[in-house]
């Protein structure tokens, strides 16, 4: 298989390089070239900015059985990309997001769902509309062809927004831990190394249309993911479950200050209920949530910190501050919920 990625650097880019290249495929990266490490050995790397003019001319040439985009800029620079392509490759696979629904979206939510009104050639935009922009543009010049994998909340190796970061990083601290409870609140999330190997199948299998790719709900537990975090770390750490509505009444951001977690009732809990009937029944695999955290944590072990995300603005960092943390559970006392216990 000749595969381009369009990207490559990136954490979810990354690991669709790796994968490709475990499976012997040849493999071109086309980016900027101004961020993150070089490609791996024998993947051909194309430079170019695709927001400037001209800034496709390494694209001119060449033929490729399957594209794979992760961008989330400009509708309109994955379109010229589209169109500059479209009769030089087989299939595209664009990673677009489940942000692109249109609230209110039900628990449940299957590909049907509408989406955000969102313009194909738009310059600007906030997440939703340029990823549903970028969705059109690409339908457009492609039609079935082209393949939306519409990725919820991903987490594994390589993560560069933190969130399962931040709470290795806490709980390898050790002491009392603020855990937002109930512990057996379903997580819904999807492995960057399973979404990578589901993208490059489902491009070999010339799927196209939107699906939603991310794991069952329940496939694991908020206190399954942190109870692994200890284990991962061998941490000195003791999990302090708190109430939900005594979290909020106290001004805790669900997502932000605390990552992952959406309790129930929040006006986002959807984003961890979305139907998947059709990304398990075309092959998507999920391990076990110990493994994602146990290699989460050697990984991060390994690099230090959480790296700057390729070619991005900053973020506003996740996770309480300490001494917030302390304020609360000192407010929580001794009077909280029984532990679960797992496995």
């Amino acid at each position: 298989m000749r595969l381009l990625v369009l990207g490559g650097t990136g954490f979810v880019g990354g690991a669709i390089v790796a994968e490709a290249v475990h499976r012997g495929w040849s493999v071109t990266v086309f980016n900027r070239g101004r961020h993150g490490a070089p490609p791996p050995e024998g993947v051909r790397r194309l430079v170019g900015d695709r927001t400037t003019p001209d800034g496709l001319a390494a694209l001119a040439d060449g033929e490729w059985d399957l594209v794979v985009d992760t961008w989330d800029g400009a509708p309109r620079a994955a379109q010229a990309v589209a169109r500059a392509l479209a009769d030089r490759i087989d299939h595209y696979v664009y990673v677009s997001s489940a942000s692109v629904y249109a609230p209110p979206v039900a628990a449940g939510a299957t590909e049907q769902a509408p989406v955000v009104d969102a313009d194909p050639g738009a310059a600007d935009g906030d997440y939703p509309t340029l990823k549903a922009g970028a969705e059109r543009a690409l339908r457009e010049v492609f039609g079935d062809r082209v393949l939306l994998a519409r990725a919820g909340l991903i987490l594994g190796p390589g993560e560069d927004i933190g969130r399962l970061p931040w709470w290795l990083t806490r709980v390898a601290r050790g002491g009392d831990v603020l855990a937002p409870g109930p512990a057996d609140l379903p997580v819904q999330y999807v492995d960057v190394r399973d979404l990578a190997a589901f993208l490059l199948d489902a491009g070999v299998a010339r799927r196209g249309g939107a699906v939603n790719v991310v794991s069952r709900p329940g496939h694991a537990t908020i206190g399954e993911l942190l109870t692994a975090g200890v284990a991962a770390t061998g941490a000195d750490a003791r999990l302090r479950w708190a109430d939900p509505q005594q979290l909020l009444a106290a001004g805790v951001v669900p997502w932000n200050d605390l990552p992952i977690w959406i309790p129930e009732g929040h006006e986002f809990r959807w984003m961890q209920q979305l139907d998947v009937g059709r990304a398990y029944a075309d092959g998507l695999t999920c391990r076990p949530v110990a493994d994602t955290v146990a290699d989460t944590w050697s990984w991060l072990r390994r690099v230090g910190t959480v790296p700057a995300r390729a070619g991005r603005p900053a973020r506003v960092p996740v996770g309480l501050d300490p001494a917030r943390e302390a304020d609360l559970l000192a407010a929580i006392g001794d009077d909280q919920p029984a532990p679960v216990r797992f496995g």
